[in-house]
């Protein structure tokens, strides 16, 4: 995303801030893609979890918190939505994740029956592939979970550019400081992230 993107948005938030409630439309359909992209590359990456949800109801799911959200507050500046619009899709993913493969979850249950039979069940449904890894929904689930224990300094970042999709050069004119200190929070949030996760991200 580039900077006169980051200004459209500015003047999109000044119009909701005054009253235009269709800017509250323009500001949902400023992050749909963005949003997209991001359930897309979770699922894709995990064919047990697509098996149950498909990417447009997740999308859809995280657009009416978000709306919901706006409805609450006007964010003054970009920066304080982007830092809600990345909020909003974290919590989507990890209720996503719990819903389905969490210890009561649909997907787990499954999951443990068709491990007990690899032919068709009782039921009619086809066992999961066994080939699909279970771990790797708990990966991005913890994934997720660890970006919001991040630093308040690293997280920003790490929001802007891994889920806002922001160039370096765009989220230091964002938050305000100079494209090395991004670059330096940047590299910093990662390896955190890789120690969380034990040297790993999904995705990657």
């Amino acid at each position: 995303m580039s900077d006169s993107s980051t200004v459209r948005l500015q003047r999109c938030l000044d119009r909701l801030r005054a009253g235009d409630a269709a800017a509250r439309d323009e500001l949902l359909a400023n992050s749909c893609e963005r949003l997209r992209r991001l359930t897309r590359k979770m699922l894709n990456d995990n064919r047990r979890v697509r098996r149950w949800e498909d990417t447009g109801d997740v999308l859809q799911n995280a657009l009416i918190r978000l709306c919901r959200a706006l409805q609450v507050v006007s964010p003054p500046t970009a920066r304080d939505f982007y830092r809600l619009a990345a909020a909003q899709i974290r919590r989507v993913l990890i209720d996503l994740a719990r819903h389905y493969y969490g210890p009561l979850g649909l997907g787990a249950h499954h999951a443990s029956q068709a491990a007990g039979d690899s032919r068709r069940s009782p039921s009619g449904v086809e066992p999961i592939d066994a080939s699909n890894d279970p771990g790797r929904i708990a990966l991005w689930t913890e994934f997720h979970a660890a970006v919001e224990r991040l630093p308040d300094e690293e997280r920003e970042v790490f929001d802007l550019l891994w889920y806002q999709g922001l160039t370096q050069a765009a989220a230091a004119a964002v938050i305000g400081v100079s494209d090395r200190t991004v670059k330096s929070r940047w590299r910093s949030a990662r390896l955190r992230l890789y120690e969380a996760l034990g040297g790993t991200l999904p995705g990657e």
